[in-house]
């Protein structure tokens, strides 16, 4: 008879609840999700020329949308996800010239996360100034 051979033990791949989330772990997950949100922020941005185009009444019925607590919600989320995809791509385009993998990655990815949200309150702060 032949007889079975034992396979050697060898370590199998760490799932995700094995690693302990870092900074760049979060900021890799929210730049694919800003990615996401930028599709339907520009779905919002085609509605709304598509509605000029349309007419007065229909433009109407979106700029009175966007001017509602919700729709300026939306619209300031859509300028956070912009933003942070923004400097997400310009800290991975660090990354392929071969700089910042060292331990400055946790740098640059914590000025990813702040920039974002200080250029976004700045746009916003400025925005509401001219208006």
């Amino acid at each position: 008879m032949a007889t079975l051979k034992k396979h050697p033990t060898r370590p199998l791949s760490p799932h995700l609840a094995i690693y302990r989330p870092t900074i760049t772990m979060m900021m890799s997950i929210i730049h694919r999700l800003t990615g996401l949100a930028l599709y339907a922020g520009t779905l919002l941005l085609a509605v709304w020329l598509i509605s000029a185009a349309l007419g007065d009444a229909q433009f109407a019925t979106v700029q009175g949308f966007m001017g509602s607590i919700l729709g300026r919600l939306i619209l300031l989320g859509y300028t956070w996800a912009l933003l942070h995809h923004m400097l997400g791509g310009i800290r991975h385009f660090i990354w392929d010239t071969g700089a910042g993998l060292g331990p400055e990655r946790y740098i640059l990815a914590w000025a990813t996360l702040i920039g974002s949200l200080v250029l976004t309150i700045a746009i916003w702060i400025i925005g509401y100034a001219i208006r």
